[in-house]
């Protein structure tokens, strides 16, 4: 393989740029690790105290992560996420309004390996969502076991990320003053394992849980597809069928997180390495899918409304795919 370095001449900005993904790369890949190794190395040096007081509050501040988590405004508008969402660049485009008065459950398509389009727009806000969409706020869910990271778990809540499981979903969505989006990876963390540029397979098919979430709170669904998504990392190839993939789908199950062995570029040089490449994101958010609450839906509501679901979804891509340079004989796949 010929390597091709990146040149010398490198301006000021495009640096700060390639800082900011290797810190968000970082945070995705060691950051949990590095803290969950440190709480436990605190203990067994002076620093003890350290351990023990944030473990009582680890106690005290148990069910924060399920009551709306703890969104800090400035960790929100950090520079550093400007060069970030410069770096690819990633924009949020709108479609329609949304009512303020109301809450939503946004459906985020597709996963990708390290879901930049959701992180840089739910999160870090610098694509302009509380510009777009006034009155609103939005939580971006993540899996529950990296709330349970010392030290790890205050950093994700600072973004305003709340664990992936119906009770902290439900006590945003059951708020009576409305305004609240709950931003949902549908295809989770399997669908990871199938996120390489020019993919559009998504994990939908059977995918009906945040349906009836939707229904049981009378939210709004919103399918949201993110162009370019798919096409920051390149991944080995790993078929159904082969060992690599069953053995991705074992550890899966086991840890509760996928493992795609992605690979993209480097910061010296372009050829390989764990950074994404410089390619565009369209996070595109559709219109509003009216939901009828219903505490109790039967099976067939809940099949009628992803029936829905999927209709808008795919229209949505027909209808922005030729703008984001995606082939007209390009459509999506569900499984």
């Amino acid at each position: 393989m010929k390597v091709q370095f990146a040149p010398l001449n490198i301006p000021r900005t495009r640096r700060l740029q390639t800082a900011a993904v290797l810190q968000w790369v970082f945070s995705f890949l060691a950051l949990a690790q590095c803290c969950f190794v440190l709480f436990f190395a605190l203990i067994f040096t002076r620093f003890w105290l350290i351990s023990v007081l944030y473990a009582t509050w680890w106690f005290i501040d148990r069910d924060t992560p399920s009551h709306g988590g703890r969104r800090l405004p400035f960790m929100n508008n950090l520079p550093l996420w400007k060069y970030l969402r410069d770096y690819f660049p990633v924009k949020l485009v709108k479609t329609a309004d949304l009512d303020p008065r109301l809450n939503y459950v946004f459906g985020f398509h597709p996963h990708g390996v390290l879901v930049a389009g959701a992180f840089v727009n739910f999160c870090t806000l610098s694509t302009g969502f509380l510009q777009l969409f006034p009155g609103m706020t939005p939580f971006l869910l993540m899996l529950p076991l990296w709330f349970r990271v010392p030290f790890f778990r205050d950093y994700i809540l600072s973004g305003g990320l709340i664990p992936s499981d119906k009770e902290s979903a439900s006590y945003l969505l059951r708020r009576p003053e409305g305004g609240n989006v709950v931003v949902i990876a549908v295809g989770g963390a399997p669908e990871a394992l199938d996120a390489r540029p020019g993919a559009f397979t998504l994990l939908l098919a059977n995918r009906k849980g945040f349906v009836k979430l939707a229904i049981e709170h009378g939210a709004q669904l919103v399918p949201v597809f993110s162009f370019g998504e798919n096409e920051v990392f390149d991944q080995l190839d790993n078929p159904r069928g082969t060992w690599l993939r069953w053995l991705q789908e074992r550890l899966q199950k086991m840890m509760g997180v996928s493992l795609p062995l992605f690979h993209a570029r480097g910061v010296f040089q372009y050829s390989f390495g764990l950074i994404p490449y410089r390619k565009p994101i369209f996070t595109v958010v559709g219109k509003p899918i009216k939901v009828e609450r219903n505490e109790k839906p039967t099976e067939e509501e809940v099949d009628a409304l992803h029936e829905l679901y999927i209709e808008e979804l795919c229209k949505l891509f027909e209808e922005h795919k030729g703008k984001y340079g995606v082939p007209e004989d390009k459509h999506l796949s569900f499984i």
